[in-house]
């Protein structure tokens, strides 16, 4: 069992158990306890769980273990307006790529009806609403299935992706620090996050302000991939800066429409 292994075990006995001590698991996991607190410690500093005296207990219940119709409903305003915002970069016979998620999710369900758009996804949920509208060409991606979260992962999805060529890119990531760029919690959905980088010529970060200085479990590329990050407020202090001079743009509401309006002139 790998370093990484381990740490995500951790997190997988926490999403049972809300609590777990440094002896038990030293004993699952074959190492010493102060491996274990080391273990602990980096968890913490990602906040996916909180130290207590002994062992961890569960920090981040939201996004970690909540089902896909609970973190619908989590920050939903916010996801919305981010969605909005996301529809009105799109133009028609566009190409766009979007990974699982629930900002994802929400940002297709406002892309306009009447455009003729090629989708690439491997969201179920994503793929089977937009099967439904006719003027949408939909490819969903194949691979080992996530059935908690609804979507597609593996060395088959990515090697599927690299056929495909895509005008935009909307990837929606769990967390952006200006140390580890964009990270995920699901280490088996980060390279097919990296694969749908690589396949896209604009690069849309789709973020809510909770996922700004906070690092999730694995790194999907620092900050320079992106060519915007849209979100629902203002970014300050160290992370815009970082933003910044990787040469991002940060779309909020009037940049956005500002952005639109150049678009169509």
């Amino acid at each position: 069992m790998t370093q990484d292994q381990r740490k995500q075990k951790i997190l997988d006995l926490l999403k049972e158990k809300d609590s777990i001590r440094v002896t038990h698991l030293s004993r699952v996991l074959g190492v010493s306890e102060v491996t274990v607190r080391s273990y602990l410690e980096e968890l913490e500093r990602k906040g996916l769980l909180s130290r207590v005296h002994g062992g961890a207990v569960s920090s981040y219940k939201p996004y970690y273990s909540m089902n896909l119709n609970q973190r619908l409903e989590t920050n939903q305003r916010a996801k919305v307006q981010i969605a909005e915002r996301i529809a009105g970069l799109l133009q028609p016979n566009d190409t766009v790529m979007l990974n699982a998620g629930t900002t994802t999710l929400l940002a297709f369900r406002k892309f306009p009806e009447n455009f003729n758009l090629s989708i690439i996804t491997n969201s179920i949920s994503i793929a089977l609403e937009a099967s439904g509208n006719p003027n949408y060409n939909v490819i969903l991606l194949g691979g080992s299935v996530n059935t908690k979260y609804q979507f597609t992962y593996g060395s088959d999805t990515v090697n599927q992706l690299k056929k495909y060529h895509a005008d935009k890119l909307i990837l929606s990531v769990d967390g952006i620090s200006p140390r580890q760029g964009f990270t995920t919690y699901y280490n088996n959905e980060a390279s097919v996050a990296e694969a749908m980088i690589d396949q896209a010529d604009c690069r849309i970060i789709a973020a809510d302000r909770s996922k700004f200085g906070h690092q999730a479990f694995t790194q999907i590329s620092d900050l320079s991939v992106a060519d915007y990050i849209v979100t629902d407020t203002a970014v300050k202090g160290e992370l815009s800066d970082k933003i910044s001079e990787a040469g991002v743009e940060i779309l909020t509401p009037t940049a956005v429409a500002v952005a639109v309006e150049e678009a169509q002139k």
